[in-house]
């Protein structure tokens, strides 16, 4: 469906189908009259534009599926290229139209899901006869929620608030020590030095242990997974990682300065320093990881159920 023969305009023959799948709430006649198909719209890797490919649709264990086949010819599709590079995509599949992140799986699950998909439609075991390259197999995971549905929050939403929590609890920790900057001023009133010291050494604990476990927990789990199922994430994923251990270490120095300060005695100002340095990065960190990752867990996690 995706190849040009001599003579054979192949273009124009997909704009055909896709006029007529649209003009016919996803039904095709002639020689697609008894297959399901999809229409796929993808961001072109070089170009940036939007192009739009007729693809067969498979539903596999839940999971809307296309595969690259191109009817096995040597190379890879186009639309195939192009998700790699950008995974947001919109599909169509009779009236349905949603926004999905199109995910690469590979290893068991591609194993598990090709054998699936060939006993369903047998043509695709012989496309893969046809060439030498592992024909590959995009999940469709839906962003929209289904007509009539509730939206369901996704691991990326639950991701955004555990950061709102953390930035809670730095400014907490940035409140107190401005706390310990004011008092004196004869304006704001004075905690105890020993109450303020406490709460400030419990405060910085609570943080600094759940920003490392949530970090761990990307480092170990979260960003293989997604590194796999979408190839275009690597490199922002890589430079959040990196991140991590510049962000460890500024929370190891603010630990140890607020483990060190005594509010009697000590000068607050290079506490509120570091911490204004901390808050900084990590406020950076939190934003361009929600503008790069959220949209892909919220496609392939729901959110962790603590009720």
């Amino acid at each position: 469906m995706t190849e040009t023969y001599a003579n054979f305009d192949v273009n124009e023959f997909q704009r055909r189908i896709i006029e007529e799948f649209r003009e016919n709430g996803g039904k095709v006649g002639g020689m697609f009259q008894d297959a399901t198909l999809a229409l796929l719209t993808t961001t072109g890797a070089r170009t940036g534009e939007e192009r739009t490919v007729p693809l067969g649709h498979l539903e596999v264990d839940g999971k809307s599926v296309v595969v690259a086949s191109a009817m096995g010819a040597p190379n890879h599709p186009a639309w195939y290229h192009n998700i790699r590079h950008h995974p947001a995509v919109t599909v169509e599949v009779g009236t349905d139209k949603y926004r999905a992140m199109a995910a690469i799986p590979d290893g068991d699950e591609y194993e598990k899901l090709w054998a699936k998909v060939v006993e369903q439609a047998p043509g695709y075991g012989d496309y893969q006869a046809r060439t030498t390259r592992r024909i590959p197999i995009v999940v469709l995971h839906r962003l929209d929620p289904e007509p009539g549905a509730e939206r369901v929050k996704g691991m990326g939403d639950w991701l955004v608030e555990v950061h709102d929590w953390l930035r809670n609890e730095l400014a907490e920790l940035r409140r107190q020590v401005d706390e310990a900057l004011s008092a004196g001023d004869g304006v704001t009133p004075r905690l105890p030095a020993l109450e303020l010291g406490e709460q400030m050494r419990a405060r910085c604990l609570t943080f600094c242990g759940a920003l490392n476990r949530h970090h761990v927990g990307e480092d170990m789990a979260v960003f293989p997974t997604l590194a796999r199922q979408f190839p275009s994430l690597r490199a922002a994923l890589e430079k959040l990682a990196e991140e991590h251990k510049v962000v460890a270490r500024l929370q190891g120095e603010i630990q140890r300065l607020v483990g060190d300060h005594d509010p009697a005695t000590g000068d607050p100002q290079l506490l509120r320093d570091e911490l204004d340095r901390l808050t900084a990065q990590l406020d950076g960190h939190f934003r361009y990881e929600e503008a790069t990752i959220v949209e892909a867990l919220n496609a392939t996690a729901m959110a962790p159920d603590y009720s």
